[in-house]
């Protein structure tokens, strides 16, 4: 019971140290996703050139960071005329460039992961782009369109096929602070959560049992520790690999990140572990029901490769320009104990932000939307109001 409570103990302050940077992420994103309408992301997404996969990993970012619902959205666009690599470009940038993420970052491990993800995910989308460039081929293309025209195959395939933007016209300020733009807000902002909320806990959870239990010699051996040249190397390779067995996307992976840190990952490892929330295994079977075996198998392979190249030029940036954390305290971080202080502050106002969200959504018709996240197809085009 000890060794359970000090676990439980460690995800609580985990918990408690994100809340608030969690509420405002994604009320950020519901706000960009209430003014924004998906027809206009698939106009831009037409293409594969640099300034289309530019714009793609822009609007990702602007929009959900849950890698099951990024996945499923992706397929959506792309079915309905955004390029493959746009598509792609799309998923990276809605997983790993979104706001909440930086913020998370930068609490449990410091200003410079959040850095090092902002500079790697466009490097990582670059060698994605050149490797579709060097081996897509076009019949495998048809292949992954055919089976993505076919029927809905996931339960975030209904959140995917909203479009809750406001209709009415106006500037971006007005149709924001409409009832329809508050409406959708909300609407946005609940279904993000009820999205992201189970990996987000498996996450937080996960990570405080390896950081309770798990001895620090085992990191050390994983992580070639004794051997400073051989972990740089080795770090980008291993780090996807722990993430594809974990199972923990999106933004549950950030605390795990956390305890492999401070076991002894490289800079260069942990960043492409974080990366890797997509191609964990639950999501790779996802891809062989939206695109066929043989995508699946292209997708996962390139999407690794590319997260290893981006792994090891962070590494070597960062260390070229002293920009890695010299100590591994993300631990001190973890363990914080709750206490009146800005923390504590912030989680108690954007809380109440939160529940003026989640009432809104209660008293406009959320359950029903809720129920459309399950996958039907007579949702394809709903808006809220």
């Amino acid at each position: 019971m000890e060794a359970i409570g000090r676990a439980l103990a460690l995800a609580g302050s985990m918990t408690w140290e994100i809340l608030w940077a969690l509420i405002l992420g994604f009320a950020l994103s519901a706000v960009v996703q209430a003014v924004v309408r998906k027809s206009t992301i698939v106009r831009l997404m037409g293409d594969g050139r640099p300034r289309t996969l530019a714009i793609a990993a822009g609007l990702g970012a602007a929009s959900s960071s849950c890698s099951y619902a990024a996945v499923a959205l992706a397929r959506s666009l792309f079915q309905k005329g955004a390029s493959f690599v746009a598509a792609m470009a799309f998923e990276i940038g809605s997983t790993n460039l979104v706001v909440e993420l930086g913020i998370i970052l930068a609490l449990l491990m410091g200003w410079q992961f959040t850095a090092a993800e902002f500079v790697g995910g466009p490097i990582m989308i670059v060698v994605l782009a050149l490797l579709f460039r060097l081996f897509l081929r076009e019949r495998l293309l048809r292949e992954a369109r055919a089976q993505a025209e076919r029927g809905l195959a996931g339960s975030m395939e209904g959140h995917a096929a909203m479009d809750m933007s406001v209709r009415r016209e106006g500037s971006f300020w007005r149709r924001l602070f409409s009832r329809e733009g508050y409406t959708s807000v909300s609407h946005v902002f609940v279904m993000e959560w009820a999205a992201i909320l189970r990996d987000l806990v498996i996450g937080l959870l996960l990570a405080g049992a390896i950081a309770a239990w798990v001895p620090d010699s085992f990191w050390n051996s994983l992580f070639l520790t004794d051997h400073p040249v051989a972990a740089k190397i080795w770090g980008p390779l291993i780090g996807p690999i722990v993430a594809i067995l974990s199972f923990v996307c999106s933004i549950g992976n950030v605390p795990l990140a956390a305890v492999l840190w401070n076991g002894g990952i490289s800079f260069g490892g942990v960043i492409a572990f974080i990366f890797a929330d997509l191609i964990i295994l639950p999501i790779i079977n996802i891809y062989r029901k939206y695109y066929g075996l043989r995508t699946a198998l292209f997708i996962t392979a390139t999407f690794y490769a590319a997260m290893v190249v981006a792994g090891y030029v962070v590494e070597i940036l960062f260390g070229v320009t002293g920009l890695i954390p010299a100590e591994r305290d993300a631990a001190a971080v973890m363990e914080a104990h709750i206490e009146w202080n800005y923390t504590t502050w912030l989680n108690i106002a954007f809380l109440l932000l939160a529940v003026a969200l989640i009432v809104r959504f209660a008293r406009t018709g959320g359950r029903a939307m809720l129920s459309a996240m399950g996958g039907s197809p007579g949702h394809s085009d709903h808006t809220s109001h």
